[in-house]
Protein backbone atom coordinates (compact mmCIF):
# COMPACT_ATOMS: atom_id res chain seq x y z
CA UNK A 1 0.00 0.00 0.00
CA UNK A 2 2.93 2.33 0.53
CA UNK A 3 3.34 2.47 -3.26
CA UNK A 4 0.12 4.53 -3.42
CA UNK A 5 0.84 6.97 -0.63
CA UNK A 6 2.46 9.65 -2.77
CA UNK A 7 -0.74 9.84 -4.87
CA UNK A 8 -3.33 9.13 -2.20
CA UNK A 9 -3.35 12.58 -0.57
CA UNK A 10 -4.54 14.23 -3.77
CA UNK A 11 -6.97 11.50 -4.82
CA UNK A 12 -10.48 12.96 -4.73
CA UNK A 13 -12.37 9.99 -3.19
CA UNK A 14 -10.05 9.96 -0.15
CA UNK A 15 -9.89 13.77 0.10
CA UNK A 16 -13.70 13.97 0.02
CA UNK A 17 -14.18 11.19 2.59
CA UNK A 18 -15.72 8.56 0.32
CA UNK A 19 -15.71 4.92 1.38
CA UNK A 20 -12.86 3.01 -0.24
CA UNK A 21 -11.25 -0.42 -0.26
CA UNK A 22 -7.65 -1.41 -0.83
CA UNK A 23 -6.64 -4.46 -2.87
CA UNK A 24 -3.08 -5.73 -2.38
CA UNK A 25 -1.05 -8.47 -4.05
CA UNK A 26 -0.07 -10.83 -1.19
CA UNK A 27 1.04 -13.88 -3.16
CA UNK A 28 2.52 -14.58 -6.59
CA UNK A 29 3.65 -17.56 -8.62
CA UNK A 30 4.96 -17.90 -12.13
CA UNK A 31 5.14 -14.88 -14.42
CA UNK A 32 3.19 -11.93 -12.97
CA UNK A 33 3.11 -8.25 -13.95
CA UNK A 34 3.53 -6.68 -10.51
CA UNK A 35 5.33 -7.79 -7.31
CA UNK A 36 3.96 -8.65 -3.90
CA UNK A 37 2.88 -5.54 -1.99
CA UNK A 38 1.47 -3.73 -5.05
CA UNK A 39 -1.86 -2.13 -4.17
CA UNK A 40 -4.88 -0.59 -5.86
CA UNK A 41 -7.52 1.63 -4.27
CA UNK A 42 -11.20 1.44 -5.25
CA UNK A 43 -13.80 4.00 -4.21
CA UNK A 44 -17.49 3.31 -3.56
CA UNK A 45 -18.21 5.05 -6.88
CA UNK A 46 -15.88 2.64 -8.70
CA UNK A 47 -12.97 5.05 -9.17
CA UNK A 48 -9.56 3.38 -9.21
CA UNK A 49 -6.09 4.47 -8.14
CA UNK A 50 -3.18 2.21 -9.11
CA UNK A 51 -3.03 -1.14 -10.90
CA UNK A 52 -2.35 -4.75 -9.96
CA UNK A 53 -1.85 -6.39 -13.34
CA UNK A 54 -1.90 -3.81 -16.11
CA UNK A 55 -5.54 -4.59 -16.90
CA UNK A 56 -5.92 -8.39 -16.73
CA UNK A 57 -7.82 -8.66 -13.44
CA UNK A 58 -8.68 -5.08 -12.47
CA UNK A 59 -12.38 -5.36 -13.37
CA UNK A 60 -12.88 -8.41 -11.15
CA UNK A 61 -10.91 -6.76 -8.33
CA UNK A 62 -13.15 -3.68 -8.51
CA UNK A 63 -16.25 -5.89 -8.18
CA UNK A 64 -14.77 -7.72 -5.17
CA UNK A 65 -13.80 -4.38 -3.59
CA UNK A 66 -17.32 -3.02 -4.01
CA UNK A 67 -18.70 -6.17 -2.35
CA UNK A 68 -16.23 -5.75 0.52
CA UNK A 69 -17.45 -2.19 1.06
CA UNK A 70 -21.08 -3.34 1.00
CA UNK A 71 -20.67 -6.08 3.60
CA UNK A 72 -17.67 -4.73 5.52
CA UNK A 73 -15.71 -7.97 5.16
CA UNK A 74 -12.35 -8.82 3.68
CA UNK A 75 -11.56 -11.06 0.73
CA UNK A 76 -8.72 -13.28 -0.52
CA UNK A 77 -9.06 -13.74 -4.29
CA UNK A 78 -6.87 -15.91 -6.56
CA UNK A 79 -6.39 -15.00 -10.21
CA UNK A 80 -4.64 -17.27 -12.69
CA UNK A 81 -4.61 -18.20 -16.36
CA UNK A 82 -7.43 -20.38 -17.67
CA UNK A 83 -6.43 -22.42 -20.72
CA UNK A 84 -9.98 -23.79 -21.01
CA UNK A 85 -11.75 -20.42 -21.13
CA UNK A 86 -10.03 -17.63 -23.05
CA UNK A 87 -12.58 -15.15 -21.70
CA UNK A 88 -12.09 -16.03 -18.02
CA UNK A 89 -10.69 -13.41 -15.68
CA UNK A 90 -7.02 -14.16 -15.27
CA UNK A 91 -3.43 -13.51 -16.26
CA UNK A 92 -2.54 -14.21 -19.87
CA UNK A 93 1.12 -14.38 -18.82
CA UNK A 94 0.39 -17.68 -17.10
CA UNK A 95 1.12 -16.69 -13.51
CA UNK A 96 -1.09 -16.42 -10.43
CA UNK A 97 -1.89 -13.52 -8.14
CA UNK A 98 -3.42 -13.77 -4.67
CA UNK A 99 -5.12 -10.52 -3.79
CA UNK A 100 -6.23 -9.38 -0.33
CA UNK A 101 -9.13 -6.90 -0.36
CA UNK A 102 -10.40 -4.96 2.62
CA UNK A 103 -12.40 -1.81 3.31
CA UNK A 104 -10.15 1.17 3.93
CA UNK A 105 -11.75 1.95 7.29
CA UNK A 106 -10.61 -1.39 8.70
CA UNK A 107 -7.10 -0.04 9.27
CA UNK A 108 -6.10 0.36 12.90
CA UNK A 109 -3.58 2.72 14.45
CA UNK A 110 -2.93 6.29 13.25
CA UNK A 111 -5.33 7.75 10.71
CA UNK A 112 -4.48 7.75 7.03
CA UNK A 113 -4.15 11.53 7.22
CA UNK A 114 -1.48 11.20 9.89
CA UNK A 115 0.31 8.56 7.83
CA UNK A 116 0.29 10.74 4.73
CA UNK A 117 1.72 13.71 6.63
CA UNK A 118 4.53 11.61 8.06
CA UNK A 119 5.54 9.76 4.91
CA UNK A 120 7.56 12.47 3.14
CA UNK A 121 9.78 13.23 6.13
CA UNK A 122 10.71 9.94 7.75
CA UNK A 123 11.16 6.25 7.01
CA UNK A 124 7.97 4.34 7.69
CA UNK A 125 6.67 0.80 7.53
CA UNK A 126 3.24 -0.75 7.50
CA UNK A 127 2.42 -4.17 9.00
CA UNK A 128 -0.97 -5.45 7.86
CA UNK A 129 -3.09 -8.52 8.59
CA UNK A 130 -3.79 -10.21 5.25
CA UNK A 131 -4.99 -13.70 6.24
CA UNK A 132 -8.51 -14.69 5.24
CA UNK A 133 -10.89 -12.30 7.00
CA UNK A 134 -7.88 -10.70 8.72
CA UNK A 135 -7.73 -6.90 8.84
CA UNK A 136 -6.02 -4.05 10.57
CA UNK A 137 -2.58 -2.50 10.38
CA UNK A 138 0.16 -0.99 12.52
CA UNK A 139 2.24 1.96 11.33
CA UNK A 140 5.93 1.77 12.25
CA UNK A 141 7.48 5.27 12.12
CA UNK A 142 11.10 4.12 12.63
CA UNK A 143 11.47 0.65 11.06
CA UNK A 144 15.18 0.20 11.82
CA UNK A 145 14.70 0.80 15.55
CA UNK A 146 11.40 -1.06 15.93
CA UNK A 147 11.30 -3.72 18.66
CA UNK A 148 8.44 -6.04 17.78
CA UNK A 149 8.47 -7.81 21.15
CA UNK A 150 7.75 -4.49 22.91
CA UNK A 151 4.86 -3.30 20.73
CA UNK A 152 1.41 -3.39 22.30
CA UNK A 153 -0.11 -2.33 18.94
CA UNK A 154 1.46 -5.31 17.19
CA UNK A 155 0.28 -7.64 19.95
CA UNK A 156 -3.28 -6.35 19.48
CA UNK A 157 -3.01 -6.90 15.72
CA UNK A 158 -2.05 -10.52 16.41
CA UNK A 159 -4.90 -10.99 18.87
CA UNK A 160 -2.63 -11.13 21.92
CA UNK A 161 -3.36 -9.51 25.27
CA UNK A 162 0.24 -8.30 25.75
CA UNK A 163 3.54 -8.22 23.86
CA UNK A 164 5.11 -10.83 26.16
CA UNK A 165 5.47 -14.49 25.26
CA UNK A 166 6.71 -16.90 22.64
CA UNK A 167 4.31 -15.76 19.91
CA UNK A 168 5.70 -12.22 19.99
CA UNK A 169 9.27 -13.51 20.03
CA UNK A 170 8.50 -15.58 16.93
CA UNK A 171 6.94 -12.54 15.25
CA UNK A 172 9.95 -10.38 16.11
CA UNK A 173 12.39 -12.90 14.63
CA UNK A 174 10.65 -12.73 11.25
CA UNK A 175 9.48 -9.10 11.17
CA UNK A 176 12.59 -7.22 12.25
CA UNK A 177 14.93 -8.40 9.44
CA UNK A 178 12.35 -7.28 6.86
CA UNK A 179 11.92 -3.91 8.55
CA UNK A 180 15.63 -3.23 8.95
CA UNK A 181 16.33 -4.25 5.36
CA UNK A 182 13.58 -2.03 3.99
CA UNK A 183 11.99 -5.02 2.26
CA UNK A 184 8.47 -6.19 1.49
CA UNK A 185 7.48 -9.69 2.53
CA UNK A 186 4.96 -12.02 4.13
CA UNK A 187 5.25 -13.40 7.66
CA UNK A 188 3.10 -16.38 8.68
CA UNK A 189 2.64 -17.16 12.36
CA UNK A 190 0.99 -20.34 13.54
CA UNK A 191 -1.68 -19.60 16.17
CA UNK A 192 -0.35 -20.64 19.57
CA UNK A 193 -0.06 -19.53 23.15
CA UNK A 194 -3.01 -17.18 23.25
CA UNK A 195 -2.76 -15.82 19.70
CA UNK A 196 -6.42 -16.23 18.90
CA UNK A 197 -6.39 -14.78 15.38
CA UNK A 198 -9.68 -15.47 13.62
CA UNK A 199 -12.07 -18.19 14.69
CA UNK A 200 -12.32 -19.89 11.30
CA UNK A 201 -10.42 -23.06 10.58
CA UNK A 202 -9.01 -24.77 7.52
CA UNK A 203 -8.52 -28.44 6.82
CA UNK A 204 -4.91 -29.57 6.55
CA UNK A 205 -3.67 -33.17 6.21
CA UNK A 206 -7.02 -34.58 7.23
CA UNK A 207 -7.30 -32.52 10.43
CA UNK A 208 -8.82 -29.22 11.42
CA UNK A 209 -6.22 -26.58 12.24
CA UNK A 210 -6.51 -22.86 13.00
CA UNK A 211 -5.47 -20.70 10.07
CA UNK A 212 -2.06 -19.02 10.51
CA UNK A 213 -1.98 -15.30 11.06
CA UNK A 214 -0.43 -13.72 7.96
CA UNK A 215 1.24 -10.32 8.00
CA UNK A 216 2.32 -8.24 5.03
CA UNK A 217 5.31 -6.04 5.80
CA UNK A 218 5.94 -2.97 3.64
CA UNK A 219 8.82 -0.64 4.37
CA UNK A 220 9.70 2.78 3.07
CA UNK A 221 13.26 3.66 4.01
CA UNK A 222 15.77 6.16 2.63
CA UNK A 223 17.19 5.07 -0.74
CA UNK A 224 20.27 2.85 -0.61
CA UNK A 225 23.59 4.52 -1.27
CA UNK A 226 25.96 3.93 -4.13
CA UNK A 227 29.51 5.18 -3.80
CA UNK A 228 31.13 5.64 -7.22
CA UNK A 229 34.88 6.07 -7.00
CA UNK A 230 36.35 7.56 -10.15
CA UNK A 231 35.55 10.86 -11.91
CA UNK A 232 35.95 9.54 -15.45
CA UNK A 233 33.80 8.66 -18.45
CA UNK A 234 32.56 5.48 -16.81
CA UNK A 235 31.65 7.25 -13.58
CA UNK A 236 29.76 9.89 -15.57
CA UNK A 237 27.71 7.16 -17.26
CA UNK A 238 27.13 5.11 -14.09
CA UNK A 239 25.83 7.98 -11.93
CA UNK A 240 22.54 8.59 -13.83
CA UNK A 241 22.08 4.85 -14.47
CA UNK A 242 22.32 4.13 -10.73
CA UNK A 243 19.86 6.89 -9.94
CA UNK A 244 17.34 5.19 -12.23
CA UNK A 245 17.60 2.16 -9.92
CA UNK A 246 16.76 4.34 -6.92
CA UNK A 247 20.24 4.79 -5.46
CA UNK A 248 21.43 7.94 -3.75
CA UNK A 249 24.74 8.37 -5.56
CA UNK A 250 27.94 9.91 -4.24
CA UNK A 251 30.86 10.40 -6.64
CA UNK A 252 34.31 10.47 -5.03
CA UNK A 253 37.67 11.37 -6.56
CA UNK A 254 40.89 12.66 -5.03
CA UNK A 255 41.53 15.02 -7.96
CA UNK A 256 39.63 18.35 -7.76
CA UNK A 257 40.04 19.10 -11.46
CA UNK A 258 38.28 15.83 -12.34
CA UNK A 259 35.60 15.77 -9.63
CA UNK A 260 34.60 19.38 -10.33
CA UNK A 261 33.41 18.77 -13.89
CA UNK A 262 29.82 19.74 -14.71
CA UNK A 263 29.02 16.27 -16.07
CA UNK A 264 28.95 14.88 -12.51
CA UNK A 265 26.32 17.35 -11.26
CA UNK A 266 23.59 14.69 -11.53
CA UNK A 267 25.15 12.92 -8.55
CA UNK A 268 23.47 13.55 -5.21
CA UNK A 269 26.86 14.45 -3.80
CA UNK A 270 30.37 14.99 -5.23
CA UNK A 271 33.31 14.62 -2.85
CA UNK A 272 36.97 15.42 -3.38
CA UNK A 273 38.98 13.18 -1.06
CA UNK A 274 41.24 10.16 -1.08
CA UNK A 275 38.87 7.22 -1.62
CA UNK A 276 39.95 5.00 1.28
CA UNK A 277 40.00 7.96 3.68
CA UNK A 278 36.48 9.01 2.67
CA UNK A 279 35.14 5.46 3.00
CA UNK A 280 36.67 5.05 6.46
CA UNK A 281 35.10 8.32 7.62
CA UNK A 282 31.66 7.37 6.27
CA UNK A 283 31.85 3.96 7.95
CA UNK A 284 32.89 5.55 11.25
CA UNK A 285 29.92 7.92 11.00
CA UNK A 286 27.57 4.92 10.39
CA UNK A 287 26.55 6.23 6.97
CA UNK A 288 27.42 2.87 5.35
CA UNK A 289 24.95 0.00 5.75
CA UNK A 290 24.08 -3.43 4.41
CA UNK A 291 22.31 -1.91 1.36
CA UNK A 292 25.28 0.18 0.20
CA UNK A 293 26.91 -0.54 -3.17
CA UNK A 294 30.56 0.39 -3.75
CA UNK A 295 31.78 0.68 -7.36
CA UNK A 296 35.50 1.29 -7.87
CA UNK A 297 36.15 2.69 -11.35
CA UNK A 298 39.45 4.49 -10.75
CA UNK A 299 41.62 1.69 -12.19
CA UNK A 300 44.67 3.02 -10.34
CA UNK A 301 46.39 0.77 -7.76
CA UNK A 302 47.35 3.64 -5.48
CA UNK A 303 43.62 4.38 -5.08
CA UNK A 304 42.16 0.91 -5.60
CA UNK A 305 44.15 -1.27 -3.21
CA UNK A 306 43.69 0.72 0.05
CA UNK A 307 40.07 1.43 -0.94
CA UNK A 308 39.19 -2.20 -1.64
CA UNK A 309 41.01 -3.33 1.50
CA UNK A 310 38.70 -1.06 3.51
CA UNK A 311 35.54 -1.87 1.50
CA UNK A 312 35.90 -5.64 1.79
CA UNK A 313 35.97 -5.32 5.56
CA UNK A 314 32.54 -3.65 5.65
CA UNK A 315 29.05 -5.16 5.76
CA UNK A 316 27.77 -3.82 2.43
CA UNK A 317 25.63 -5.22 -0.37
CA UNK A 318 28.11 -5.00 -3.22
CA UNK A 319 31.79 -4.24 -3.86
CA UNK A 320 32.88 -4.15 -7.49
CA UNK A 321 36.02 -2.94 -9.26
CA UNK A 322 36.81 -2.20 -12.88
CA UNK A 323 39.84 -3.73 -14.56
CA UNK A 324 41.08 -6.32 -17.02
CA UNK A 325 41.61 -9.91 -15.97
CA UNK A 326 45.32 -9.19 -15.79
CA UNK A 327 44.63 -6.18 -13.56
CA UNK A 328 42.32 -8.32 -11.46
CA UNK A 329 45.02 -10.93 -10.85
CA UNK A 330 47.47 -8.23 -9.84
CA UNK A 331 44.81 -6.67 -7.60
CA UNK A 332 44.13 -9.99 -5.87
CA UNK A 333 47.85 -10.50 -5.20
CA UNK A 334 48.13 -7.01 -3.72
CA UNK A 335 45.06 -7.47 -1.52
CA UNK A 336 46.31 -10.82 -0.24
CA UNK A 337 49.64 -9.18 0.57
CA UNK A 338 47.73 -6.47 2.45
CA UNK A 339 46.10 -9.13 4.62
CA UNK A 340 42.62 -9.38 3.08
CA UNK A 341 41.39 -12.95 3.80
CA UNK A 342 40.20 -15.21 0.97
CA UNK A 343 36.60 -15.03 2.18
CA UNK A 344 36.80 -11.26 1.82
CA UNK A 345 38.14 -11.54 -1.71
CA UNK A 346 35.26 -13.87 -2.58
CA UNK A 347 32.91 -10.91 -2.11
CA UNK A 348 34.71 -8.82 -4.72
CA UNK A 349 32.92 -8.41 -8.08
CA UNK A 350 35.90 -7.99 -10.37
CA UNK A 351 35.95 -7.42 -13.27
CA UNK A 352 32.75 -5.53 -12.48
CA UNK A 353 29.61 -6.05 -14.56
CA UNK A 354 27.70 -8.76 -16.38
CA UNK A 355 29.21 -10.35 -19.48
CA UNK A 356 27.24 -8.31 -22.03
CA UNK A 357 30.13 -7.48 -24.34
CA UNK A 358 29.93 -3.85 -23.16
CA UNK A 359 32.46 -1.42 -24.66
CA UNK A 360 31.29 2.19 -24.40
CA UNK A 361 30.87 3.96 -21.03
CA UNK A 362 27.08 3.81 -21.40
CA UNK A 363 27.17 0.08 -22.14
CA UNK A 364 29.51 -0.51 -19.21
CA UNK A 365 27.04 1.36 -16.95
CA UNK A 366 24.28 -0.99 -18.13
CA UNK A 367 26.55 -3.98 -17.45
CA UNK A 368 27.30 -2.76 -13.91
CA UNK A 369 23.70 -1.93 -13.00
CA UNK A 370 22.62 -5.29 -14.43
CA UNK A 371 25.07 -7.06 -12.12
CA UNK A 372 23.74 -5.06 -9.17
CA UNK A 373 20.26 -6.38 -9.96
CA UNK A 374 21.53 -9.92 -10.51
CA UNK A 375 23.54 -9.87 -7.27
CA UNK A 376 20.37 -9.47 -5.22
CA UNK A 377 18.32 -11.95 -7.25
CA UNK A 378 19.15 -15.62 -6.85
CA UNK A 379 17.17 -16.45 -10.00
CA UNK A 380 19.39 -14.32 -12.26
CA UNK A 381 20.71 -16.38 -15.18
CA UNK A 382 23.28 -14.07 -16.81
CA UNK A 383 26.87 -14.71 -15.77
CA UNK A 384 28.96 -11.95 -14.20
CA UNK A 385 32.31 -11.18 -15.76
CA UNK A 386 34.10 -12.33 -12.61
CA UNK A 387 32.91 -15.90 -13.28
CA UNK A 388 34.43 -16.01 -16.76
CA UNK A 389 37.94 -16.81 -17.87
CA UNK A 390 38.42 -15.42 -21.37
CA UNK A 391 38.97 -11.90 -22.66
CA UNK A 392 36.29 -9.36 -21.77
CA UNK A 393 36.20 -8.12 -25.37
CA UNK A 394 35.94 -11.34 -27.31
CA UNK A 395 37.17 -9.79 -30.55
CA UNK A 396 40.49 -8.81 -28.95
CA UNK A 397 43.34 -10.72 -27.43
CA UNK A 398 43.79 -10.10 -23.70
CA UNK A 399 47.03 -8.26 -24.45
CA UNK A 400 45.01 -5.77 -26.49
CA UNK A 401 42.33 -5.05 -23.90
CA UNK A 402 41.75 -1.37 -23.31
CA UNK A 403 42.96 -0.05 -19.93
CA UNK A 404 39.51 0.24 -18.31
CA UNK A 405 38.31 -3.32 -18.95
Amino acid sequence: MLDLMSSLAGWHPVASGQRCAVATVVGTSGSVPRPMGTSMMVSAAGDVLGSLSGGCVEGAVVEAALEAMRDGGTRLELFGYSAEDAFAVGLTCGGELQVHIEPFGAFAGPSIGQLLRRLPETPVALIRRVDLNGSGAVVIPDPEAFKAAQSAELAALLGLRSPAGEAMAAAAAQLEPLLRGGRTGLVRLAPAGGCVGRADVVEESGGIQPEPVTLLVESRTPPPRMLVFGANDFGAALVPAAKLLGYSVTLIDARPAFAGQARFETADEVVTDWPHRYLAAEAAATRIDARTAICVLTHDPKFDIPLLEAALGLDVAFVGAMGSRRSHRQRIDALLAAGVPPEGLARLHSPIGLDLGAVTPAEVAVSITAELIAARNAAAACAPLRDGSGPIHHANEESQETPWT
